[in-house]
């Protein structure tokens, strides 16, 4: 049995679908059948949609989706509950909520498992709960469960300007770190200093391992969160300290690289790493209660809030990927579905 709120509605929807591999030019317009909830989900009619690295390297055809994942790409929602399924009960049609999906997010209807699924923060619009579950989602993890941050450590996040950055210099500085983030501009070191960087590391200017080495005197940092690889995988196990930890979430400078693994050794570090999309939604369900207990009460206070960049329309897809992949943004770029 499916619950849902009045009227008649099309079983079509306008969607945008990746005509083939390649540039943001082949993110094209198209219309779709309109997703039915399963048992334990939710019918969602989006007002918002969140633009993530990962939806550029699906266009690429360098991330495809999980199996049984719609190919529409989107990993991150926020609308009005429509329909819900028999067995799903956190939710009723009319409740506005945000949403982890493995895809479907660029369209105007996704169907969502209730447990992946967060009441929209109080006091945020739509296109700003649509900026959060991914960025959230993956902080959370890779930070405080895989990374196992804790109040008075020193924690090093690349790409701070970014939605991860973001996001993570926000909740690391919320619950007691000292917080070190690298950018490519001053514009964007600025932004992360009113986010509550404690310092912020221009590195087209300067060497974050001795910048890190300067303001610890020489013991470094306790967790990296690092999404550039290549020749920062060395550098990082440079600037940890004795037992220092380092998260690795993506490899926008090159998934290869040589390292000193004698500092592995010798200071004892724990190197680790995590993709979330093709986690099961079990998994993904304890990062939800974790996030609504410890986050959300900080959303809603506004302690915490999602930076937004800039908000394409749906049919300008094509636009926030450019956007994305030009490098200049700071923090979330959305769609607007309306």
């Amino acid at each position: 049995m499916v619950r849902q709120s009045g009227g008649k509605e099309s079983d079509v929807m306008r969607a945008i679908e990746i005509s083939e591999p390649g540039g943001p030019e082949v993110l094209k317009m198209t219309t779709r059948t309109k997703p039915a909830p399963g048992e334990t989900e939710l019918l969602v009619k989006l007002a918002a949609a969140g633009v993530n690295r990962p939806d550029c390297l699906q266009r690429q055809g360098a991330y495809p989706p999980p199996p049984g994942a719609t190919d529409i790409p989107g990993l991150e929602i926020a609308g009005e509950v429509v329909a819900t399924g028999g067995k799903a009960t956190r939710f009723k049609p009319g409740d506005r909520v945000c949403a982890l999906v493995p895809g479907g997010g660029y369209a105007e209807f996704c169907a969502v498992d209730e447990t992946n699924a967060l009441p929209a923060p109080n006091g945020l619009t739509l296109s700003e709960a649509a900026a959060i579950p991914e960025t959230f989602f993956t902080v959370w993890h890779n930070v405080f469960q895989r990374g196992g941050l804790k109040a008075g450590e020193r924690f090093l996040v690349h790409g701070g300007s970014s939605g991860i950055g973001t996001t993570a210099i926000q909740l690391a500085k919320a619950f007691g770190a000292e917080v070190f983030a690298t950018a490519g501009s001053e514009a964007k070191c600025e932004a992360m200093r009113e986010l509550g960087a404690d310092l912020a590391i221009n590195y087209r200017e300067t060497d974050f391992v001795e910048a890190v080495k300067t303001a610890t005197g020489g013991t470094g940092v306790d967790l990296i969160l690092d999404m550039v690889g290549g020749d920062y995988i060395n550098r990082n196990y440079q600037a940890a300290a004795v037992e220092g930890r380092i998260v690795q979430i993506a490899f926008l400078n090159g998934r290869k690289a040589e390292a000193d693994f004698s500092l592995l050794m010798m200071k004892r570090l724990t190197h680790t790493g995590s993709t979330l999309r093709a986690r099961d939604i079990g998994f993904k369900a304890v990062i939800t209660d974790e996030l609504r207990q410890h986050v959300w009460p900080l959303l809603s206070e506004r302690k915490v809030l999602p930076v937004m960049d800039s908000i394409f329309p749906l049919e300008q897809a094509s636009a926030a990927h450019q956007r994305m992949e030009d490098g200049e943004h700071i923090g979330k770029i959305v769609l607007d579905i309306g």
